[in-house]
């Protein structure tokens, strides 16, 4: 059990997923680059004004086996943890936890909001 305070802390996001891969040499897991509507500042091409480009977050998860064709993944918005500390899992760092459910069955579930939630929206 955990306090109300600790849960919290969790931060919960909609995120939309823009690429879905395979990590090669592994039997489970997907890198995934997902969009949670966040931004960065970079210089122009001259160096001198900054300009705002998407910033698209990587997440590895281990649901490659409920997902033969990553491609499938690609434009579905679904629920993150987006507060984690990074992990690095195989060599490539995760910023995030995808929310998915299995019983053991093969029954498997993402977590995902109807269509009119848009990326970067937090749990209330």
């Amino acid at each position: 059990m955990i306090t109300y305070e600790d849960f919290k802390k969790v931060e919960v996001k909609a995120g939309k997923i823009l690429a879905a891969e395979k990590v090669p040499n592994t039997d489970k897991l997907l890198k995934l680059s997902v969009d949670f509507g966040e931004v960065r500042e970079v210089p122009d091409e001259a160096g001198r004004k900054s300009k705002l480009e998407p910033a698209p977050r990587q997440i590895i998860s281990g649901i490659s086996t409920f997902f033969p064709d990553p491609a499938t993944l690609v434009g579905r918005t679904c629920m993150f943890v987006t507060n984690l500390e990074p992990r690095t899992i195989k060599g490539l760092e995760s910023n995030g936890m995808l929310f998915a459910v299995s019983d053991g069955a093969g029954n498997f579930s993402l977590l995902e909001p109807n269509a009119s939630i848009a990326p970067g929206t937090q749990a209330a």
